[in-house]
């Protein structure tokens, strides 16, 4: 298996001590020394000594406290490797031959969902894979966000893009932003950063948008409204992840479907694959 080495430096920024980084988490998860301690079965002295340096945690305590805070994977080797051990979860490219099996699995499930537009992104909202939904969806976005490495926050936020045929852009916006800056509170990410400070600068596209339409909204989620081929089509996003994944790749990618919301969008998707 090819793997990619973590560095605190690279996944999180500067080298932080592992006391100062799992209270970090504690008081961002909103928990207590006493809670975190009957979670981990351990005593609130010894977080304390944990968090203060005066206690050096083994590989097993660091696991076991950044499974019960939530650490996601990256940061978790980062913990770490702030505490003197060797990260425990490789990073391996997703073309390495090792991932072929997951390859296949993705690509066959982006394959089912079909015609309804499906894809997955990386943490940084690169574009893995895509079905042919989405290749019908994107039908006249400028041909220079097209050029790989696709970005789908690029995609949708441009007012080359998508922008322009989405009803409610303003709604939709404010939802993507918003969801970024969740990451970005739990993902010390330079390049998700700098990617949310670009498309959040992108102008509103020419010719308005500048009032979120209304009416036509599942009362039970935010759709996104797009123009398509001179119809109107609503879509309920879902994002689904890798359950207890092993590999920083793996905890990092989210399979991204978009549901009809209505009947008349249903019944044009039929007709996308015909």
């Amino acid at each position: 298996m090819t793997t990619a080495a973590v560095s605190p430096k690279t996944a999180s920024g500067p080298t932080t001590g592992v006391g100062a980084l799992l209270r970090e988490w504690r008081v961002r998860r909103r928990v207590s020394q006493l809670d975190l301690a009957l979670r981990a079965d351990s005593s609130a002295r010894h977080i304390s000594f944990i968090e203060t340096g005066r206690a050096r945690p083994s590989q097993e305590m660091v696991l076991r406290l950044a499974e019960h805070l939530d650490v996601p994977v990256r940061e978790r080797n980062v913990l770490l490797i702030a505490a003197g051990h060797a990260p425990e979860f490789p990073e391996t490219p997703l073309d390495d031959p090792s991932m072929d099996a997951l390859r296949t699995g993705m690509e066959r499930l982006l394959t089912g969902y079909e015609p309804f537009p499906a894809l997955v992104v990386d943490a940084t909202y690169q574009v893995v894979a895509a079905n042919r939904g989405i290749q019908a969806l994107l039908a006249g976005v400028d041909e220079q966000l097209l050029r790989p490495p696709l970005n789908a926050m690029r995609i949708t936020l441009h007012p080359d893009g998508l922008a322009p045929r989405i009803r409610n852009f303003l709604e939709w916006r404010e939802h993507l932003l918003a969801q970024m800056q969740r990451q970005l509170a739990v993902m010390r990410s330079a390049p998700l950063r700098a990617l949310y400070e670009e498309v959040s600068g992108y102008p509103l596209p020419e010719g308005g948008r500048e009032t979120a339409a209304g009416g036509g909204h599942a009362p039970y989620a935010l759709p996104m409204v797009i123009e398509h081929d001179g119809r109107v089509l609503s879509f309920i996003s879902t994002i689904a992840t890798f359950n207890t994944p092993m590999d920083v790749t793996v905890s990092e990618l989210a399979l991204e479907t978009f549901l009809p919301a209505d009947p008349e969008t249903a019944g044009q998707l039929r007709t996308w694959l015909e």
